[in-house]
């Protein structure tokens, strides 16, 4: 899967900005996985291949809800290789201590949330902050939604607009991700919408999609 589908990129004031979600480094213990996929290699060298300006993870960079050994060594790693960047992490529910790892890094920042051209970057399980904005992107529930294509039904990552709010997949190729109709009830201040639009990489758009 290629990692850039699953992300977003634009020119904000700070300059080329990548953004994107749950990336759940470290993940493999914690699902039974006895392989290292050495995605937080791949997920490194994407970054670098973009050569950003700016990074900035909607939440949830570590699968670890605390941080064991193993959890601060893959961070290290990942870190290590992204410390010509600079980093915003905007803090998930999976990603407590993270600050232990992080304060090794002048590069890497932690906020519970971020505003940047008047545009809200959080990761989605709390409360909106107390501030203005434009437009706000979102992770937190990896959307996923059922299509049909030639006849067969398959879940797809996707993209997902609900008025001014952009909620990111998961950018990890192992994780599939959660039905939007379920995960949209998991955002507080999005729990009661009707309808949302969804954008399914690399170019199906689907308006009005009932939740």
């Amino acid at each position: 899967m290629e990692l850039s589908l699953y992300s977003f990129e634009f020119e904000s004031s700070q300059g080329k900005t990548l953004i994107f979600a749950d990336p759940h480094i470290g993940f493999e213990p914690f699902r039974g996985i006895n392989v290292r996929s050495r995605f937080e290699r791949k997920l490194a060298e994407f970054v670098i291949s973009e050569n950003p300006d700016l990074v900035i993870i909607l939440g949830d960079i570590k699968e670890d809800l605390g941080l064991k050994r193993y959890t601060q060594r893959v961070l290290m790693e990942f870190f290590s290789i992204l410390k010509d960047y600079e980093v915003i992490i905007t803090k998930g529910n999976h990603d407590g201590r993270i600050e232990e790892v992080t304060e090794n890094f002048d590069n890497i920042s932690v906020v519970d949330y971020y505003i940047l051209d008047e545009i809200l970057f959080m990761h989605g399980h709390k409360s909106l902050p107390e501030v203005d904005f434009k437009r706000a992107f979102l992770g937190h529930i990896h959307p996923t939604a059922i299509i049909s294509l030639s006849g067969v039904k398959r879940r797809a990552k996707c993209f997902v607009k609900a008025k001014n709010f952009v909620i990111l997949p998961t950018i990890n190729p192992f994780f599939e991700g959660m039905d939007i109709r379920e995960g949209i009830r998991l955002i507080p201040f999005l729990k009661n919408l009707k309808t949302v639009d969804l954008l399914i990489p690399p170019s199906i758009h689907i308006e009005g999609y009932p939740i």
